[in-house]
């Protein structure tokens, strides 16, 4: 590693201010999925670690509540600054412990970095309103106030982003935050305390926690002081998440499951078609909540765009993140590996045809070779459920309305996908398709000034623009009653 490298890679919780381990030296282990070496080892944090994880981040609250706007802008877009300085470093460590292509991990450097640095400005205009009275002897209006210790539980796929997209937000806000990052990608978020530390937050409003999921969620849901709770998940452990903070009526924002559609009507660019689902499918190996996981192409243009599709994916690089020339990793489990097999098999057993190269080519026992499973039907397990895997599926389709019927019939409504230049059919596709965010012509669709969230089961709230931050600001109604002279 670099200089820079190893003074960003720490193998402790970091906890109000301090650099921590368990007390009981309990530690495990993570490793590089690419080749399956072992990175480092981080706490497995006991629950009364985590209690005080919990203590600090309420005595900092109190605290960082009170401090200036400007302090806390100026303290983040340090932090802001530090993860600039140290791209290159935070790139190829995430590389290391997630697997996906450097070029993609120096993206989410700069993609996590926008989050602090939009918050940083939009922490000055969390504006209360005046309210016209009745009475002009009296004076109502509203002010903003930070909801408290927020418990923020974020996932491998995006280790940096998914953590500064709530947290920055939170703090911005004048809240505290208790991180608890995945298991197999924590070294990211020790990175970003380590920035963190050295812009100035060190008195316990960023404190990140290590070790079992389960415990750690327990902690943050049991405990009141914890009044906000923010997670990046599967849909199952959101529900659950959700039933573990409702003795505490615990506010919750999620990002939960996808099911994208991805829908490419008659009078597309075919080109363009293609070239944007490659890159909703494939970025990040397919193991992205906002990938197309399901391809409709109009009956007029199926078969051009699979044998389109299948070219340019046949051309992609298969091979260790870290080398510069790689455009698929690996998947993060051998587990991924083996539930990506079971739905392509399931589909071909069902009249699916398969295209790709052979998955005995794959170089290692955790990477899953791009497939395309064409002619897919309803009944196949890949329509309803999300791959998570660089493995797409797609079908011909002939009527707008039975398009949308189909795109819609999933529990899950994040994101979805349509190509088409008929100004109509985009406002009729807009409107009629019930997912929280809707891509035109593009699947470039996010970034620190986007609302981005789900709609039926994909998840509650939004996070990134203003409404990421009114997550995490509890509005405070005041009638001041008129005061003889």
């Amino acid at each position: 590693m670099t200089d820079s490298q190893t003074e960003l890679f720490r193998e402790h919780a970091y906890v109000g201010g301090r650099w921590i381990d368990a007390a009981d030296q309990a530690r495990r282990a993570v490793d590089n999925p690419a080749n399956g070496e072992t990175i480092g080892h981080i706490p497995d944090l006991e629950p009364n670690r985590l209690q005080g994880a919990i203590d600090a981040a309420d005595a900092a609250f109190t605290r960082w509540r009170e401090t200036p706007v400007t302090t806390r802008a100026d303290k983040l877009l340090a932090w802001y600054d530090g993860m600039q300085q140290n791209r290159e470093a935070l790139a190829q460590l995430m590389t290391r412990e997630q697997g996906k292509p450097i070029a993609e991990a120096r993206g989410e450097v700069d993609y996590a970095a926008s989050f602090i640095r939009w918050f940083a400005e939009e922490g000055r205009r969390s504006n209360g309103v005046n309210i016209p009275a009745e009475n002009a002897d009296m004076a109502l209006g509203t002010v903003e106030e930070p909801v408290g210790v927020v418990g923020v539980i974020t996932p491998w796929n995006f280790p940096l982003a998914m953590i500064t997209r709530k947290a920055a937000a939170a703090l911005a806000a004048g809240c505290s935050v208790v991180v608890k990052p995945a298991s197999e990608t924590p070294f990211s978020a020790l990175a970003l305390a380590a920035l963190a530390e050295q812009a100035g937050l060190d008195d316990g409003q960023f404190n990140v926690v290590t070790g079992d999921a389960e415990r750690v969620s327990k902690a943050l849901c049991d405990d009141p002081r914890v009044r906000a709770l923010s997670f990046t998940g599967s849909t199952p452990i959101g529900r659950q998440l959700l039933r573990d903070g409702a003795a505490t009526v615990k506010r919750m924002s999620m990002e939960l499951g996808g099911n994208a559609p991805f829908i490419v009507c008659e009078d597309a660019d075919l080109d363009s078609a293609v070239d944007s689902a490659i890159a909703a499918k494939f970025q990040t190996s397919g193991q992205d909540c906002v990938a197309a996981n399901r391809l409709f192409v109009h009956r007029d243009l199926y078969d051009a765009f699979v044998d389109r599709f299948v070219e340019r994916m046949n051309a992609m690089t298969v091979g260790n993140g870290a080398d510069e020339a790689s455009e698929i990793g690996p998947l993060i489990h051998e587990r991924a590996v083996e539930k990506a097999q079971a739905l392509a098999d399931e589909a071909e057993s069902q009249g699916a045809r398969v295209f790709g190269r052979a998955q005995a080519k794959a170089p290692g026992p955790r990477y899953f070779m791009p497939t395309l499973l064409a002619d897919i039907t309803p009944d196949m397990r890949i329509f309803s459920e999300e791959a998570f895997a660089p493995l797409a599926a797609v079908c011909a389709f002939d009527d707008d309305d039975d398009v949308i019927a189909q795109a819609n019939d999933t529990e899950y409504g994040l994101a979805a996908y349509v190509h088409t230049h008929s100004d109509a059919r985009i406002r009729k596709f807009m409107r009629a398709l019930d997912y929280g965010m809707v891509g035109v012509n593009t699947m470039d669709i996010t970034g620190p000034h986007v609302p981005f969230g789900g709609m039926k089961q994909s998840g509650l709230g939004r996070e990134g623009a203003h409404a990421g931050m009114q997550e995490y600001l509890e509005t405070k109604y005041y009638c001041l009653g008129g005061v003889p002279v």
